[in-house]
């Protein structure tokens, strides 16, 4: 019976050992992940961004050098490209940092 009840729980250590890191990268968050912050981001941080390639990357910036800092990260919709669908997708990656959020 100890056999057995020992058993159990090495293989759950080693299910949750093996899985655990699948299960976090399913759910979509990374511990220690911080937010990208779309008014000081490069164009590499901008294509971490799930969807955002290299062409709409270079629009964010395009935008952000002709228009100035996002005051809220809605105004990234105004970027051609950036709809509501996608925008609904990387808005809890995303900030303007809080700088902007207090004018």
């Amino acid at each position: 019976m100890k056999n057995l009840a020992l058993r159990g729980l090495v293989l759950g250590a080693v299910f949750s050992l093996l899985f655990s890191p699948l299960f976090a990268l399913q759910a979509g968050s990374k511990p220690g992940t911080e937010k990208i912050n779309i008014n000081s981001a490069s164009l590499d941080d901008l294509q971490k961004l799930p969807r955002i390639g290299p062409k709409i990357a270079q629009r964010i910036l395009d935008y952000r050098k002709a228009n100035g800092n996002f005051k809220k990260i809605e105004e990234l919709m105004k970027v051609k490209g950036i709809g509501e669908k996608l925008f609904n997708q990387i808005k809890d990656m995303i900030t303007v940092g809080a700088e902007s959020q207090l004018k």
